[in-house]
């Protein structure tokens, strides 16, 4: 499924900064992810939801389909 947007904000977050980043004290990681929060707010982005409702029942229903052949309903 796709995440929604709190997850990606958290997503982008680690992967920009967080991963990036070498950190000596557990203030040097609030420092960085509060430079990362700046640095946001000064030119947000916003997240655009792309998906259909057709193609999230679609893969719904493929994912129920192979759960299904996998574990036998009783």
């Amino acid at each position: 499924m796709v995440p929604g947007p709190a997850p990606r904000w958290f997503g982008e977050l680690t992967r920009k900064r967080v991963r990036r980043g070498s950190f000596g004290s557990v203030e040097d990681l609030q420092k960085a992810i509060m430079e990362f929060l700046e640095a946001w707010n000064d030119d947000p982005k916003p997240f655009v939801w792309t998906a259909t409702v057709e193609s999230i029942v679609e893969k719904l229903s493929r994912c129920r389909q192979t759960l299904e052949h996998r574990v036998p309903q009783r």
